[in-house]
């Protein structure tokens, strides 16, 4: 048993950083820069100290960015909505992916 855990563990922390360095850097800051605002009500990692308001810690980029489009066409309509509307009718698509993108990896 030894054996296989001395196998094991090297092996899923070499992989594990493998993942870790096919995060688009680039990106990754753009979003970070982009995010900024957002980072008033959601925290800088994505974790929200106000309870009415979402994480968004390592939520799936594409259906962050669904989201946002919801909010920027107010097709969602419930609770704080209005907030969000006035948030993501400035953003482009590709704000969205950005900013989407950074709250997906951040640590």
């Amino acid at each position: 048993m030894r054996f296989y855990l001395s196998i094991f563990i090297p092996l899923c922390l070499f992989f594990s950083d493998a993942v870790i360095a096919d995060i688009d850097q680039s990106q990754f800051t753009v979003g970070q820069q982009k995010a900024a605002v957002c980072m008033t009500c959601h925290g800088v990692d994505g974790i929200s100290s106000i309870d009415t308001y979402p994480n968004l810690k390592n939520q799936k980029i594409q259906y962050m960015v669904a989201t946002l489009k919801a909010y920027q066409e107010k097709q969602r309509t419930g609770g704080l909505a209005i907030l969000m509307h006035a948030q993501a009718e400035a953003l482009s698509e590709q704000d969205m992916l950005d900013i989407s993108y950074y709250f997906h990896y951040v640590k």
